[in-house]
């Protein structure tokens, strides 16, 4: 039986994030041929609705309200809820980010209905969608199975591939919706995490642990990075000894990223950094080591000193870009 999917999506400084197209890819095999309806929140993100479109939703309904300009619980809440008023659907599809992990409970909560959150892969379509999450910080998967009753469910970026993005027609509507009684009002926001690629949505990642010794010691993985059009993360370690912000945390009580390349430099492998990083598609390891449990999950691994590896690396890859 076809459904209506409803997908909420997502902008960043200014752009759509690429959680949101893979999102519309989920949403389009969850529907088995029903209409998918992209949203989007905010200030101003009427601009964004064709491009929706283009990556594959049917419809795109905006809500825009100044209290929407920066995410809070309460206005998320409001105004999606408006909108599954409006709507009806049958299914409901978030990105698993910050946003998605805090508004996806409340949402299912309000219409009494499961979630699935954490999804990394779909098979098959409509009805007989099978949706597969990892547990035990990752050492595992799991199947699940909605029987009957609601979709709901959350998809880790950079798993699920976005369609192909083509020039398609589709209605950009708007939906007012008074947002009241807020507990929370942002004044100001201070970012601390770096500019450049989304660390979560990166498709190459450089990361450093202790071995990198200094906040100076960054400055070549920053260059690697950049060169290849990555971001750079960072093991707790190296975190708590404050070569870098907290922002770029990799690790159980960090993010959790699949790039396609991760490049893990002076990182031993904690249980609890593995945890957020093993499910990348290729892992290269640099360490001193050659005992150091990053080669047990590494795809390649060079016993080395990542001072000189490091440099090596950016200066071959240049020659070939």
């Amino acid at each position: 039986m076809s459904k209506k999917v409803l997908v909420l999506g997502e902008t960043r400084e200014g752009a759509l994030r690429n959680v949101s197209f893979e999102a519309i890819a989920a949403a389009k095999q969850i529907s088995g041929g029903g209409e998918v309806v992209a949203v989007l929140l905010g200030d101003a993100v009427s601009e964004f609705g064709a491009e929706l479109v283009n990556y594959g939703a049917d419809r795109v309904i905006t809500v825009e309200h100044p209290h929407l300009k920066s995410y809070t619980s309460d206005g998320y809440g409001q105004a999606f809820m408006a909108v599954v008023e409006q709507e009806n659907p049958e299914g409901i599809v978030f990105g698993h980010t910050a946003v998605g992990k805090d508004l996806s409970p409340k949402i299912a909560s309000k219409l009494q209905a499961g979630l699935i959150s954490d999804v990394t892969s779909i098979e098959g379509e409509g009805d007989d969608a099978v949706f597969i999450r990892p547990i035990y910080s990752g050492k595992a998967f799991e199947k699940k199975k909605i029987k009957e009753g609601f979709t709901f469910v959350t998809v880790r970026p950079n798993n699920i591939a976005p369609l192909a993005r083509e020039e398609r027609s589709g209605e950009v509507s708007s939906l007012s919706v008074d947002i009241t009684n807020l507990r929370t009002i942002i004044k100001n926001v201070v970012r601390k995490s770096a500019e450049g690629v989304d660390l979560s949505e990166a498709k190459v990642i450089v990361a450093g642990g202790r071995g990198v010794k200094s906040a100076d010691g960054f400055g070549p993985l920053q260059e690697l990075a950049n060169l290849l059009g990555g971001a750079v993360g960072a093991s707790r370690g190296a975190c708590d000894a404050d070569y870098v912000d907290y922002s770029l945390q990799i690790g159980q009580t960090g993010k959790v990223v699949t790039p396609d390349l991760y490049i893990a430099a002076g990182i031993s492998g904690a249980i609890q950094h593995l945890a957020g990083m093993s499910n990348s598609k290729v892992i290269v390891a640099i360490n001193k080591d050659p005992e150091a449990n990053i080669f047990k999950v590494a795809d390649y691994g060079i016993v080395g000193d990542l001072f000189e590896v490091i440099p090596m690396l950016t200066e071959e890859f240049r020659k070939v870009m």
